[in-house]
């Protein structure tokens, strides 16, 4: 095979269509438009979710539930087994495990998990604990503080 030998696969290019350049082209006259109506007009087409003067789906429906967005705390999760890096009577803050790359950014506060086990005694301050991850924190030696 040669430089000069190399084509596009089957099927990968496509000629643009040129519509309204006479009828011998095959898309002169109306381009492809049909006669006449809202769809062979500029700018004509109904809005999306439109059912031709139907009372659409979406108003329908009822309405259900709520947001709590401007309320809403987003906590960073953090099992204990990746505590095992910090050497023992070390306080945990939400720093720390910033400055020890576990965690990028400490959004509205740190929660910590239960998954793996802790084998090192640590004080560990954060805002939220799960009840596994406070029992294995206490049962290492060490203590679990809400802050």
């Amino acid at each position: 095979m040669k430089l000069h030998e190399l084509s596009p696969a089957a099927g990968s290019k496509k000629t643009r269509k040129r519509v309204g350049r006479g009828i011998g082209s095959g898309l002169g006259k109306t381009a492809g438009r049909g006669h006449k109506g809202q769809w062979a007009r500029s700018g004509g087409g109904v809005r999306p979710g439109f059912e031709g003067g139907q009372t659409p789906l979406y108003r329908r429906l009822p309405k259900r539930g709520f947001t709590n967005a401007p309320f809403k705390k987003e906590l960073v999760e953090v099992n204990v087994s990746k505590l095992n890096q910090f050497e023992a009577g070390t306080v945990v803050t939400p720093e720390k495990l910033i400055e020890a790359k576990v965690i990028k950014n400490v959004k509205d506060g740190v929660k910590i998990l239960g998954q793996g086990d802790i084998t090192v005694a640590l004080t560990v301050q954060a805002q939220g604990f799960s009840a596994s991850a406070k029992e294995k924190i206490e049962a290492a030696g060490g203590k679990a503080e809400v802050i």
